[in-house]
């Protein structure tokens, strides 16, 4: 299976604070990865990162379907076709859903654009939310749900999505777990970002990488879930002097 997302030897500081400390991480397309660790762990940061933050020093390499993404500007990430999902999506008022849609397809000129829009919007049920200024007014869930479906129109080749369980009661988790896993397709790779194993319980990943620290420092199929949800993070990496301390950053890392 090709991969969509190869990360390898990432780093990132943010002044003096070192961050990530040589990040390896590979999504196959097809597949349903997903990152956890404690709170600032680096999780946040490497989605940063690889999303184009400026605020960072950053190396490495980040293959997108073999295109290097690492060093292009935001948007260059994009056309590449990386996508975020943001972990507390805003508001924008005065523009609605349907003008986002239409500035995406003057991007994308793809014929095949109009029908992709009204086929995820059938299936997400967002039909509703289209004349409604993007995020305005949605609930949490509600604002997930149309991540989703801007995620379904943009059709990327790889989708990190930053702790789209946040926030959340436990309906709306469930729902999007269910709209992750219905968006699954052979072209496309999805790393999930979170530290809570809870919305893992309705969904079926293919595999799942804990950073500590900086580092990934294991990388194996759901049952770590179940050893997080059991021990926590101490006993998985069996050194409490290894879980950071929490750092004041202008970022939740």
């Amino acid at each position: 299976m090709s991969v969509a997302l190869q990360v390898s030897g990432v780093r990132a500081r943010y002044g003096d604070l070192e961050i990530l400390k040589g990040v390896d991480i590979e999504v196959p397309f097809g597949e349903v990865h997903v990152l956890m660790g404690p709170n600032g762990s680096g999780k946040s940061t490497l989605c940063h990162v690889l999303m184009g933050k400026d605020e960072y020093e950053s190396s490495g390499s980040a293959l997108v379907d073999g295109t290097e993404v690492m060093g292009l500007a935001v948007d260059e990430r994009a056309r590449a076709g990386l996508f975020e999902a943001f972990q507390y999506p805003v508001e924008v008022a005065g523009v609605s859903l349907n003008d986002l849609l239409r500035e995406m397809g003057e991007v994308r000129q793809d014929p095949a654009y109009a029908e992709r829009v009204e086929a995820a919007a059938d299936t997400l049920d967002m039909h509703r939310f289209r004349e409604r200024s993007v995020n305005g007014g949605l609930s949490g869930g509600e604002k997930k749900r149309s991540e989703m479906f801007q995620m379904a129109v943009a059709s990327p080749k790889v989708a990190i999505l930053d702790e789209i369980d946040s926030g959340l009661d436990i309906d709306a988790v469930r729902e999007v777990a269910h709209l992750v896993e219905e968006l699954r397709s052979d072209d496309l790779g999805v790393l999930i970002i979170t530290h809570y194993s809870r919305i893992l319980r309705y969904m079926n990943p293919d595999k799942i990488h804990v950073m500590v620290n900086g580092e990934v420092v294991r990388t194996g199929g759901p049952e770590i879930a179940a050893e997080l949800e059991a021990s926590g993070y101490v006993d998985l990496v069996g050194n409490e002097a290894s879980i950071p301390k929490p750092e004041i950053t202008p970022f939740d890392v």
